[in-house]
């Protein structure tokens, strides 16, 4: 009950992360500035769980260069994600996102060569038709570089969680986490110089509220599995799509219509499954 608990808690921390973003982004903030604000902000939070935790000792590290290759992968990731979000209605946007699970099956069968059998091909087809009844193509209902970005996100965060399990191998989860937040601030930092503005004091709240709200729930998320198993926390990540919702309705004033619930009610149909058959599995083994 603490590892849900801690889940939800992450979840919603990360809706109210990126529905900040999209308030930003329609404010005029570069992507490359909330990208920054979001891994400066959320290293203190890193730092005391660390103290408090694991210790420093615990970042030490002798794979430097595959989490840097995380880091690398992982930011453009972010960068697709906070892109989809001020492209696309919050609900949609996160409900492709709900499609990282079938690219993970997909990239597993494809690079790591697992066994990938019936059911879980199945549930991936089952999973794309739900992205479909969402997209409607035919009728041009959200735009299209949205789309395109948000099911690249996808792709690209599907490629982290397949990097995430082969570091995990050797490292712990406090490395890796503490690894892609220093290794990533460089990079945004230089790219602050040429895309950093001034902003008003109500901006300056919404990028603190990315900071803090995406720390908080990246360390939510691995308090989360600490406690119980992928398996367990991870139909958690679903209750997203209920934050964005209310958000989305609250700001924005859009509600979501009946393809989008179609649609995402397969795709999480479709992640459930794949999640199920993901435990049976390792329970064969």
């Amino acid at each position: 009950m603490l590892a849900i608990g801690l889940r939800i808690i992450a979840i919603a921390c990360l809706a109210v992360m990126l529905a900040a973003v999209k308030i930003a982004g329609q404010r005029g903030v570069h992507v490359v500035e909330t990208l920054f604000y979001r891994q400066f902000l959320s290293l203190p939070l890193i730092l005391g769980w660390l103290w408090l935790g694991p210790g420093f000792t615990s970042v030490r590290t002798a794979r430097l260069g595959a989490h840097a290759v995380r880091a690398t992968v992982g930011m453009a990731g972010m960068i697709l994600n906070f892109l989809s979000v001020m492209l696309l209605p919050l609900a949609e946007a996160t409900t492709i996102g709900f499609t990282v699970p079938i690219f993970a099956t997909i990239l597993s069968a494809l690079v790591l060569k697992e066994a990938t059998g019936i059911h879980r091909w199945t549930a991936v087809i089952v999973g794309f038709c739900g992205v479909l009844v969402i997209v409607r193509p035919d009728a041009n209902h959200f735009p299209t570089t949205g789309l395109a970005v948000a099911i690249a996100a996808a792709m690209i965060v599907a490629v982290v969680s397949i990097l995430v399990r082969q570091i995990g191998r050797t490292e712990a989860t406090a490395t890796t986490v503490f690894w892609y937040t220093v290794l990533s601030l460089p990079p945004l930092a230089i790219g602050l110089i040429f895309f950093g503005q001034a902003h008003d004091l109500f901006t300056w709240g919404l990028l603190a509220v990315v900071g803090l709200a995406g720390g908080a729930g990246q360390i939510c998320l691995t308090g989360a599995l600490r406690w119980a198993p992928v398996s367990v926390v991870l139909p958690m990540d679903y209750s997203s799509l209920i934050w964005a919702t209310l958000l989305g309705w609250l700001i924005w004033d859009y509600w979501p219509g009946g393809a989008t619930w179609a649609g995402a009610s397969l795709i999480i149909g479709s992640g459930l499954y794949i999640a199920w058959r993901e435990r049976i599995r390792a329970k064969a083994i």
